[in-house]
């Protein structure tokens, strides 16, 4: 089993839902209002008046086997728009109850 994590611009929440909806991933957890700025380029999200964007994280665990459809959607996404902002980020999971 792997834990996908997406962090996104807020704008692009319907977007992660479809996908997720799309690939029949069910389960996820999602965290509003985050604030950051991305390692690769691209403004910082930071809910102010100097950089009134804010980001969106969504966390599905899921088995090994849609890890890299999710990745690919991902991308697809931001290549779509890449100046609004998504990354994905996967870690093993090693028990769960």
């Amino acid at each position: 089993m792997k834990a996908v994590f997406i962090v996104y611009n807020q704008a692009q929440t319907e977007k992660v839902e479809y996908l997720f909806e799309k690939l029949k991933i069910r389960g996820f957890t999602r965290w509003s209002d985050l604030t950051g700025r991305g390692s690769v380029d691209g403004p910082p999200h930071m809910n102010t008046h100097t950089w009134p964007e804010q980001n969106t994280g969504t966390m599905a665990v899921m088995g090994d086997e849609a890890v890299a459809a999710v990745l690919d959607g991902v991308k697809r996404l931001d290549e779509e728009n890449s100046d609004v902002g998504i990354r994905a980020f996967v870690w093993d999971i090693v028990d769960s109850y």
